[in-house]
């Protein structure tokens, strides 16, 4: 069986950091699988992917992946492949016209990474949305709440619809070895209390929310922000407005999440919606203690083990932080919970499904 993983790019975000990590488990297992990126600027994900030289690695140039001719672009690529597994807007539009147009008999599977995306509430984009859906044999739904969304959007049947839960190599993060503060940053102090979020920089993961609770916090407390993204400016601009420069730390795209999780002290998902993130069992699996905005995507996830605040209320999430930091049992209770829900979700379960659904097609 030969399947060919299709995305917009490998640049930072979680399904990107899923292809990165299951492309050379299932080549490891015995299913051929190579990637085909619409845009392919050579991000950290990509350079990484390319060292391990597990797979063949397609681009179609780095214009925007937004123009309809990568469309033909595509087609070539249908024709050698059993499975095409699209991932994100807009590549599963051009992957499922991509078919139409040529008549291929490839089996088209889609993953659904979030619980809402802006098409769903405009009535040209619902049409088009439904027709891509009619078209592709299976979207995997990550979450329970995006298999309920999704049934009551298409008004489908049900097993059109599997669910296969993400997941993350949880001994990779459980087993990392932390960094001293110096190699973040050399303005960090060992004493200082170490804040993390991971994610890039738009308007749904919300690290607004995030720098402004600082100003309810003590000095000693840092705020490590990862990711790039349209509004890093903007939050550079908000942390100069609030006379945080010497809080607030932003470190680009990095490698070493992993050991970056184990040095902090609390891991933190500010965010106004999400499917599955990647990021939130990373934070738990890591052992650290994790808190999330309450929403559809991370409640389910989380709740019973990390700490959940009102979506955008920087005042309960500085509160939350503050109690782990002033109640050490406090603090090692969330923690031990975190890991153990972070555990659930291991990577392998999560390929082995996919490979079962792949030869069930």
């Amino acid at each position: 069986m030969k399947v060919l993983q299709v995305i917009n790019s490998l640049a930072t975000g979680g399904a990107e950091k899923l292809l990165l990590d299951t492309i050379p488990l299932y080549n490891k297992m015995g299913i051929h699988t190579d990637l085909l990126i619409l845009n392919g600027t050579n991000f950290p994900f990509l350079a990484k992917l390319k060292n391990i030289k597990c797979c063949k690695i397609f681009d179609l140039g780095t214009s925007s992946v937004y123009n309809p001719l990568l469309i033909f672009k595509i087609i070539p690529y249908l024709k050698k492949y059993d499975v095409a597994h699209a991932h994100l807007f807009p590549t599963q539009y051009w992957v499922v016209l991509a078919k139409l147009i040529s008549f291929s008999k490839i089996t088209l599977v889609f993953t659904e990474h979030c619980t809402i995306n802006r098409r769903r509430v405009n009535p040209f984009f619902k049409l088009i949305d439904k027709f891509i859906y009619k078209h592709v044999e299976k979207i995997v739904c990550i979450t329970n709440e995006v298999q309920k969304i999704l049934l009551n959007y298409t008004k489908m049947d049900q097993v059109k619809f599997p669910i296969i839960n993400n997941g993350i190599d949880v001994s990779y993060y459980k087993e990392a070895n932390s960094i001293s503060r110096s190699e973040i940053d050399i303005n960090l102090a060992e004493s200082d209390k170490l804040i993390v979020q991971i994610a890039g920089f738009r308007e749904q993961k919300d690290q607004i929310t995030l720098i402004k609770a600082m100003r309810y916090l003590p000095d000693t407390v840092k705020l490590l922000l990862v990711g790039e993204g349209v509004l890093k400016s903007t939050c550079i601009d908000l942390v100069k407005k609030l006379e945080l420069n010497e809080r607030v730390f932003f470190l680009g795209v990095r490698t070493d999440i992993p050991e970056l999780l184990k040095t902090v002290d609390i891991v933190v998902l500010s965010t106004k919606y999400e499917g599955l993130s990647l990021s939130c069992i990373e934070g738990m699996a890591s052992g650290k203690p994790f808190i999330a905005s309450k929403v559809p995507g991370l409640t389910e996830i989380v709740e019973g083990a990390g700490l959940l605040f009102e979506c955008c209320n920087e005042k309960e999430l500085a509160f939350h932080v503050q109690e782990l930091l002033d109640n050490p049992m406090h603090y090692d209770k969330v923690a031990k919970a975190c890991q153990e829900r972070g555990m659930q979700h291991n990577i392998q379960i999560m390929v082995e499904k996919h490979i079962s659904l792949y030869k069930s097609l």
